[in-house]
């Protein structure tokens, strides 16, 4: 199926944005954020728990796992990415992969055929598809496969570690940030820690502007 073309960019209502990571630390801050923004008319935000309720807001509640091929709130003007979990939290290789690899692909590739034309993806420092880490490996794959799809606009942004307190317990995360905090003076831009709302910033900046081709923003770029 070919995608469906979109006027987007003479729309003067404005840019409907598809968010999908919305309850995470980097997904919450690009609603907010877009929530505020006159320049987007209407997020779609699928969660698994329900979001506060908004004017501006539509919150299916979805399975990520088993997400409804056609509903009709694929059809958007644009989409962020920030998905992504963990190996500890996902439980095995599999799900981590599903997550982070499998999820986003899905979203891409549903509101792409539905007329989505821009897209910014929330990525890692030194994703690489040919990386012997799963972590980095993972986030490559996918970074190359949402390229495939075609976008006129996509954006990738790679942030360093993601300087920001969690709910959930991640002790090598936290220790990371300790040792962010303690010798930030040291660190080159690239490894510095990065404010989860300068992510959401470049993120939502992208779809706003939707500039054309494949743009890859660097953590040393999102630093305040």
């Amino acid at each position: 199926m070919q995608p469906i073309s979109r006027a987007q960019d003479s729309n003067p209502c404005g840019l409907t944005l598809l968010l999908v990571g919305a309850t995470g630390v980097v997904g919450s801050q690009v609603l907010a954020q877009a929530l505020a923004n006159p320049q987007v008319a209407h997020v779609v935000a699928p969660t698994r728990r329900p979001l506060p309720a908004h004017t501006k807001l539509s919150n299916p509640l979805v399975d990520f796992a088993k997400l409804p091929s056609e509903a009709p709130w694929w059809s958007v003007d644009a989409v962020v990415c920030a998905l992504g979990t963990t190996l500890k939290l996902a439980g095995s290789v599999a799900k981590f992969v599903e997550v982070d690899r499998d999820w986003p692909l899905q979203v891409a590739r549903q509101a792409r055929v539905a007329g989505a034309t821009r897209f910014a993806l929330n990525s890692s420092l030194g994703a690489n598809a040919q990386s012997r880490g799963l972590y980095l490996k993972t986030k490559g794959q996918v970074e190359d496969a949402i390229e495939q799809l075609g976008y006129p606009s996509y954006t990738i942004v790679r942030p360093s570690l993601i300087d920001a307190h969690r709910t959930e317990s991640r002790p090598g995360e936290a220790l990371g940030l300790w040792v962010a905090h303690a010798l930030r003076p040291l660190i080159p831009l690239q490894y510095r820690a990065v404010a989860p709302e300068h992510i959401a910033t470049a993120l939502l900046q992208a779809v706003l502007q939707g500039q054309a081709g494949v743009q890859v923003i660097e953590s040393h770029q999102l630093q305040g």
